[in-house]
């Protein structure tokens, strides 16, 4: 009996139950005793970045893609075999506090409406500002101010070997973070093909576990700071099996400025037709060693023609970057725009030589590519189309714009019906020839505005005319 009470006498005993550890060990965390060892900490850079990736819902149309039916093919990882839902999810990232969010193009392609929702669960409806196919990457903007937001790192400073986040909502689990490290840089693993075939491939590799829903999540370094948008994973189930792929930031940055401000990818082409160079083409070739990129083609009025690239001819790198990979080549090529001279370091037989070329983009120049913005036919509650000029003449009129496809709306409550030609409008005492679209919808801003009424007059195909007031 003595020995089974010295047992448990606190200044002899060996034995400590677990509740007794964790007091020990939560005090010795209080404390600072217990150190978690330089770049294994995981918990700063999650808190930064987690509250700017958002939930991505959206509603699709037919078989989900819209027009890029064949993205469902390529990114079927993300969304299951056979035809997509009509509703699926991602995610995105935002990159500035007024809700400019990036995101893949395959989660939001031939989508009929889109919800983002924020990590703190607030909700938005979000437009589309731009889209690069090419890349896989979409810019949408929603309205609101003072979120937060991730910042750019440096995918070229990225290692293999070093530590990354990624983080994103998987099967709907909102916030998921995980962690692996670069597995590999400029990997390409055809999965992006677009018509014009200017796809681009340079993805990071990562043993980060990514699922469906990740898809335009971010991938992280231990800053805290971006350093990819997660794309797609090496799977035959449709889940994680062990690889993943995100697009590099920098890359990412460039499409995403270009779309902000253009609308369009500003695209920068080389001009010519490469190959990867492995032992068996070198040995066919005749090649000396299997650095470089192989150059099959030269494009006509290329910059690279230009410049006196050849068939045969091998690139060693551009700007001073070694490239061994087509993939190497087209990142630092699509990084750039049209107008862009860079310095091409290539070999011709036993010669090294260096060749300063201008970047032209697909259509041969280097003008400025902008999206044609789609004028508006619809105001008020009504599609309006110009008259014909059969009508015109038959009407005696000098312009006008027919009502179509008349829905609820201040028309009619005004009582306008189907096929009125609209052909003035009074505000503020003042008599507007109607030539366009744009006309109503000023008036119809500024009598918002201003609170005060329009008044629309014009003629039914029956030749009878009409005078109708609209109000706000």
């Amino acid at each position: 009996m003595a020995i089974a009470i010295s047992w448990w006498i606190p200044a002899k005993k060996d034995y400590v139950s677990f509740e007794e550890k964790q007091n020990v060990y939560f005090s010795n965390v209080e404390q600072g005793k217990i150190v978690v060892p330089e770049g294994l900490n995981f918990i700063q850079a999650a808190n930064l970045a987690s509250p700017a990736v958002v939930h991505i819902q959206t509603t699709t149309v037919k078989n989900g893609y819209g027009e890029a039916s064949a993205m469902e093919d390529m990114f079927r990882q993300f969304h299951g075999k056979g035809q997509a839902p009509r509703s699926s999810s991602g995610s995105g990232v935002i990159i500035s506090p007024d809700g400019y969010v990036a995101t893949n193009y395959h989660v939001i392609a031939g989508t009929t409406n889109i919800e983002v929702i924020l990590n703190d669960k607030r909700n938005y409806q979000a437009k589309i500002i731009g889209t690069a196919p090419s890349l896989d990457l979409a810019l949408l903007k929603i309205d609101e101010e003072s979120l937060p937001f991730t910042k750019y790192g440096n995918s070229d400073n990225v290692q293999i070997g070093e530590w990354v986040l990624a983080i994103g909502n998987p099967f709907d689990l909102t916030s998921t973070v995980t962690a692996g490290i670069i597995s590999a840089k400029a990997r390409s693993i055809n999965i992006i093909r677009t018509s014009d075939h200017l796809q681009v491939e340079s993805f990071l590799q990562t043993d980060a576990v990514v699922n469906p829903g990740n898809s335009g999540g971010a991938l992280i370094n231990l800053n805290g700071e971006l350093i990819g948008i997660n794309t797609a994973i090496a799977s035959v189930t449709v889940s994680y099996q062990g690889y993943s792929f995100a697009v590099p930031v920098n890359l990412v940055k460039k499409v995403m400025n270009d779309l902000l401000n253009y609308g369009e990818l500003q695209r920068a082409l080389l001009g010519v037709h490469i190959v990867d160079i492995d032992a068996h083409f070198a040995e066919e070739m005749g090649l000396e060693g299997f650095d470089g990129v192989y150059i099959a083609g030269v494009n006509r009025s290329s910059g690279a023609e230009e410049a006196g690239l050849q068939e045969g001819d091998v690139v060693l790198s551009i700007e001073n970057k070694v490239v061994n990979s087509i993939a190497e080549l087209q990142a630092i090529i699509a990084s750039k725009k049209p107008g862009d001279l860079i310095k091409v370091k290539y070999r011709r037989g036993a010669y090294e030589r260096v060749a300063r070329i201008v970047l032209k983009n697909k259509s041969g120049n280097v003008e400025v590519v902008r999206k044609k913005r789609p004028r508006k036919t619809r105001v008020l509650g009504a599609e309006l189309t110009k008259v014909n000029g059969k009508e015109k003449n038959r009407l005696r009129l000098k312009e006008g714009l027919k009502v179509k496809n008349l829905k609820a709306g201040k028309m009619l409550q005004a009582g306008i019906k189907q096929g009125f030609i609209i052909t003035h409008l009074s505000i503020n005492g003042k008599r507007i020839l109607v030539k366009e679209v744009e006309d109503i919808i000023k008036a119809s801003k500024r009598a918002e505005k201003e609170n005060i009424g329009i008044y629309l007059e014009g003629i039914y195909t029956n030749g009878d005319k009409a005078y109708y007031p609209i109000g706000w």
